[in-house]
């Protein structure tokens, strides 16, 4: 059984699963890992779940305020062994329920073209490939991503 944790960027096991996210980027990334990695600081992200099976940390995701009505979607990230059980679908879409209940109708992302188990969750889920917007407009590896989510504020009560 999957748990989540809401909290924010601040809390030890979204810490910890970005620090493996961090060295599984500065991998796929190579050379460019300098540019992405200044923008994947996480002392802004005020909302982030981390996701809990039995007990244990098995993935993260955050979500910034980009402008008015819209919410980025940062640090995703699924621990390699509980891939494939469809964490990652789980977190986005309850970062996507949070970001509605906050009022805000639109989530927006930015992924890596070496990132394809990415690039086919976001579309799984919904999310149509929009121009890259700052500051990932001149990336060549960077695909950029957005999402209606303000149906989900009539979800719940």
């Amino acid at each position: 059984m999957i748990t989540f944790h809401r909290t924010d960027s601040s809390h030890a096991n979204f810490i910890q699963l970005v620090a493996l996210l961090d060295a599984d980027l500065a991998i796929r990334d190579g050379e460019d890992h300098a540019f992405y990695h200044q923008f994947n600081g996480i002392t802004d992200i005020g909302h982030a779940i981390v996701a809990f099976r039995e007990k244990v940390p098995v993935g993260c995701g955050g979500i910034k305020e980009f402008k008015d009505g819209i919410m980025e979607v940062k640090r995703m990230y699924v621990i390699p062994e509980a891939r494939g059980a469809g964490i990652g679908s789980a977190v986005l879409q309850e970062l996507e329920q949070w970001a509605a209940e906050l009022g805000y109708t639109h989530c927006i992302l930015e992924t890596g073209k070496r990132q394809p188990e990415a690039i086919a969750l976001y579309k799984k889920n919904g999310y149509a490939v929009i121009p890259n917007y700052e500051p990932y407009q001149n990336m060549e590896n960077s695909v950029c991503f957005q999402k209606d989510v303000s149906f989900r504020q009539n979800q719940y009560p």
